[in-house]
């Protein structure tokens, strides 16, 4: 499976999963791309066969139901908390070892495909 970090994940998590073989990108790393909106986002992953990984629970709950009724496909949706992962320099080898745990356990592309989760 391959990712893309939304805004609000330090681009360090990406940097450091990428370093243990893993496909992944941040928004926060790619220039002129931050501030785009959620649906934007999802369909800048689905075009790179992306699942999302945010903490705009709320938005893009409605973007993925949104679209499972418009029978319009994305490759997946990982919901994380602020609260069970928090920001800061501190917390991050906490989210990329739950990152790796999920990518381990669904390595193929489209193993999130149209499906919404919690990272846990």
């Amino acid at each position: 499976m391959r990712l893309l970090l939304d805004e609000q994940h330090d681009p360090e998590v990406a940097s450091q999963l990428r370093a243990r073989g893993h496909d992944l990108s941040a928004l926060a790393e790619l220039g002129g791309l931050r501030g785009l909106s959620d649906v934007e986002v999802v369909d800048l992953a689905t075009a790179e066969r992306r699942a999302i990984v945010t903490e705009d629970v709320r938005d893009f709950i409605v973007e993925h139901r949104r679209r499972l009724a418009a029978g319009i496909h994305h490759f997946g949706i990982v919901l994380t908390s602020a609260r069970r992962y928090p920001r800061g320099e501190g917390s991050i080898g906490r989210l990329v070892a739950a990152l790796e745990g999920l990518l381990r356990s669904h390595p193929s592309d489209d193993a999130l495909r149209d499906r919404l989760i919690w990272l846990p």
